[in-house]
């Protein structure tokens, strides 16, 4: 490893042991990066160096009328930041800083001028309590937090001596998007518009990602700078192909690699311009894409199902691309997608220990049923329990090597998330003979009944194709006679009520249309099904439930 700009140097200490990383392939020309590297730099400084200085680089709204930001001003913004983070706050380069905001444009910015001034970012869900912050700021060794004001409530209990949920560590706590004048609004108004970035060595520690939708204690997942600058080369470049003419949009958090990726990292690669939006709804989506003129969009299945139905009312001429990842794309909602916008979804499965987006394809290569194929710059191949590949069209574990991998902050699961120089990603998957990958479960959602190996999600899609279901969650239930049997969670729609008729109705519908056997044997009507602020449906919840 190159040798590290970091004074403080947690991070590299607790790297896994060498023994334990996966292999890494780095001689591809998408990702042939420089030893020294600052992804920031790069995102921002070198952007505006390339003449997009004036162009958008941020998009919002603000008291209900468009806002923007270009990349000059962005440039200038930032390095205001990391110089209060230096100067002020005293924080020097390899220290540890919590992010705590939603999707706006100092959050945005706080990020990178984090990483500009060689910190360790930390970004975190807007929904996470202090219980949650806690194990984070203890597991990271977090010195300083930079939050939002409106959320200060949860972040203040950490830093609060004789709280349950103190954090001994913790130092500092700057609020920003607040008018007080030790806010860090107001401390970086008063600095200069230059700054000199740190020099960071390309496999500096730059962002430790905390898994989401997890129980137990949280995995910190530790990526470099080249890791982020690889998580824009490859993915986007060779499957969503955008343009600086593109503007994007979505849901997901920036706290969330898939939104940190897809709503501020890929669009300024390109020097394209993002929209940075709060607490969307599926309707409130569909307009911002009209107002916006956003052209590419980011979100869960689940809204893309909710949204299907309002597009008649919405102007969505600008939109070219949609992007979902998150969770499982059942076909149901790709095809009710595509009949009512005219757009082929961009599938993806990726996962925060990778930090984004290994497996997919661009719209004209979609194959129905498969997420897609391996993303250049990876590989990717389908083993059976002892690490042999299984031939295709054989059911097995995934497991995918690339010039990004797991390496787990101080955490014994690293052993098992990388064997043999594989990340095994915890996804059952079958491979056909044109390299497409088809999805079946995350690897403990099998449901095994009277031996049969059944896969939630195709019970799922099928469901969902059942014109009185809006969302539905498959699991396995206990049961003495089959071990398991397969249970439904379903959530009706608007004008149907819950009847035996209609769980009758809805297993013959099963039946008809993938093998028997899979129909489930008990279907529930609820009200809403668990999920994560990400969108992700929480299985271990139905399982508790069912």
């Amino acid at each position: 490893m190159e040798s590290s700009a970091h004074i403080d140097t947690f991070a590299r200490d607790n790297l896994p042991p060498g023994e334990q990383w996966p292999e890494f392939l780095l001689d591809g020309p998408d990702v042939a990066y420089p030893k020294r590297l600052n992804c920031a730099v790069e995102l921002v400084d070198a952007m505006v160096g390339r003449g997009f200085g004036e162009r958008v680089a941020l998009r919002w709204r603000q008291d209900g009328k468009p806002a923007t930001m270009t990349y000059r001003e962005l440039a200038a913004l930032t390095n205001r930041i990391a110089r209060v983070l230096t100067e002020d706050m005293k924080l020097v380069a390899g220290n540890r800083l919590l992010l705590r905001g939603p999707n706006n444009p100092m959050m945005a910015a706080a990020w990178l001028a984090a990483i500009k001034a060689g910190l360790v970012t930390v970004p975190t869900m807007p929904l996470l309590r202090a219980k949650e912050l806690k194990q984070i700021i203890e597991k990271a060794q977090i010195q300083a937090v930079l939050c939002d004001a409106r959320l200060k409530d949860e972040a203040q209990f950490c830093a609060q001596p004789g709280h349950e949920h103190h954090c001994a560590g913790l130092s500092q706590i700057v609020y920003f998007n607040d008018t007080a004048p030790d806010a860090l609004d107001a401390l970086a108004a008063a600095k200069p518009d230059d700054y000199a970035a740190c020099d960071t060595s390309a496999d500096d520690v730059c962002l430790i990602a905390f898994t989401s939708g997890t129980t137990g204690s949280p995995k910190g997942c530790m990526h470099f700078h080249r890791d982020v600058l690889a998580m824009c080369d490859l993915f986007p470049k060779h499957v969503i192909k955008p343009g600086p003419d593109d503007i994007f949009c979505g849901t997901p958090p920036l706290a969330f690699t898939f939104g940190l990726g897809g709503l501020l990292c890929f669009p300024l690669r390109v020097g394209a311009s993002t929209v940075l939006a709060e607490k969307l709804t599926p309707e409130s989506l569909l307009e911002l894409i009209q107002d916006f003129r956003a052209t590419i969009v980011f979100t869960a299945p689940t809204f893309y199902r909710q949204m299907a139905a309002l597009v008649g009312k919405f102007d969505l001429s600008s939109l070219k691309k949609s992007v979902s990842a998150g969770e499982a794309l059942p076909d149901a909602t790709r095809q009710l997608w595509k009949q009512t916008s005219g757009i082929e979804m961009i599938d993806g499965i990726g996962g925060t220990e990778m930090i984004h987006v290994f497996v997919s394809s661009p719209p004209e290569s979609v194959k129905r049923g498969a997420i897609g194929q391996v993303v250049p710059g990876y590989v990717a191949q389908v083993v059976d329990d002892d690490m042999n590949p299984v031939p295709n069209g054989t059911v097995g574990r995934l497991a995918i090597k690339g010039p990004t991998g797991c390496r787990y902050l101080a955490d014994e699961r690293q052993r098992r998330f990388v064997q043999s120089g594989w990340n095994l990603p915890g996804d059952t998957f079958m491979q056909d003979d044109d390299g497409y990958l088809f999805y079946q479960a995350r690897n403990d959602d099998m449901i095994v009944s009277a031996g049969y190996n059944i896969a939630g999600p195709e019970v799922e899609d099928a469901l969902l194709r059942h014109e009185a279901v809006a969302e539905c969650g498959v699991v396995g239930a206990p049961c003495d006679e089959r071990g398991q049997l397969v249970k439904a969670f379903v959530v009706l729609k608007p004008g149907y009520e819950p009847s035996d008729a209609l769980v009758a109705a809805m297993q013959a519908f099963v039946k008809a249309s993938i093998a028997p056997y899979k129909y489930p044997r008990a279907i529930e009507f609820v009200a809403a099904l668990p999920r994560t602020e990400t969108g992700k449906l929480q299985r271990f919840a139905l399982r508790k439930m069912a």
